[in-house]
């Protein structure tokens, strides 16, 4: 099995497309499908269901993808381990984020990154903590910054960034604005709105309502702050956030979740095991725990 077989058959399997992953390879569409045949010979299994339309993978397929994937970003860590002995950081360093994270400001820790490192290409992913955590473990990404949902284990583990609790954010002119602080029980009744499951700040508030034995409904469900605060901010629900969401429209009421053990919203940042983290991904670490960023 060849390296560029392996290269060939992620390429297809991102693209879902002969002719596009070929074209992005920058290989001929027949020695890519020559590439992918072989790999199947190899395997004795059809790696792929082909169609005039796309390519969809096949259960053997789906088995290969990710250990193709991990193998690759060992493959690639290693060239830049070597490189990084001789003083040099190059390569890509691949980063993940939730939006508006706790403990890290995301857009100015990888400036100062570029500025120390101009040949590292920057690549950034956003979405939720939990898939988050999956690319990391598989080595899509390098590092990750989100909200733990977990603890360390074999392929992730977590660098502490931030605790704060979790507020309750309503209109001024809600009729819990007066209150001095909530509880779950306070707001059971109230029409929610709130991020996608797998968003950090929906997993904390879903844990601390589950904790409390208090059922809610999510009636308005966004995928941004910007839309989540809107929503608030026109008085049609309220929504439970860690603290620091508060200073983002200061118009709106914040009030203090309690009754909940005191629910914490922590963020962390994902690594992979010490001998898996890049250069890069290091790099990256010791700018933002020395405060350069």
């Amino acid at each position: 099995m060849e390296l560029r077989h392996l290269q060939h058959f992620v390429a297809v399997a991102e693209d879902q497309h002969f002719t596009r992953a070929a074209e992005r390879l920058m290989v001929s569409q027949s020695g890519l499908s020559a590439s992918i045949r072989a790999l199947e010979r190899e395997l004795r299994a059809p790696l792929f269901v082909r169609t005039t339309r796309r390519v969809t993978l096949t259960e053997a397929g789906r088995a290969l993808l990710s250990e193709a994937e991990r193998i690759l970003a060992q493959v690639r860590a290693a060239h830049e381990a070597v490189a990084a002995v001789q003083g040099v950081v190059r390569g890509t360093l691949a980063v993940g984020t939730e939006q508006c994270i706790a403990g890290v400001h995301v857009a100015g820790l990888l400036a100062a990154f570029r500025r120390l490192h101009p040949d590292v290409e920057i690549r950034l992913r956003q979405t939720g903590s939990g898939a988050l955590g999956e690319e990391v473990a598989a080595g899509r990404l390098d590092l990750a910054f989100a909200y733990r949902t977990q603890s360390d284990s074999d392929q992730l583990r977590c660098a502490p960034l931030a605790t704060e609790p979790m507020y309750v954010l309503c209109h001024p002119d809600h009729r819990l604005a007066g209150a001095a602080a909530l509880t779950p029980e306070d707001v059971a009744g109230e029409v929610f709105v709130d991020f996608h499951p797998d968003w950090g700040p929906r997993r904390a508030t879903d844990a601390a309502f589950a904790g409390a034995g208090v059922r809610r409904t999510v009636a308005l469900e966004v995928n941004d702050v910007h839309s989540l605060l809107d929503l608030v901010d026109e008085n049609l629900g309220v929504a439970v956030v860690p603290r620091h969401f508060r200073h983002k429209r200061e118009a709106l009421t914040a009030l203090p979740l309690k009754g909940t053990g005191e629910a914490a919203y922590e963020t962390v940042a994902l690594l992979p095991p010490v001998r898996a983290t890049s250069p890069a991904a290091r790099a990256l670490m010791a700018l933002l725990e020395t405060g350069s960023a």
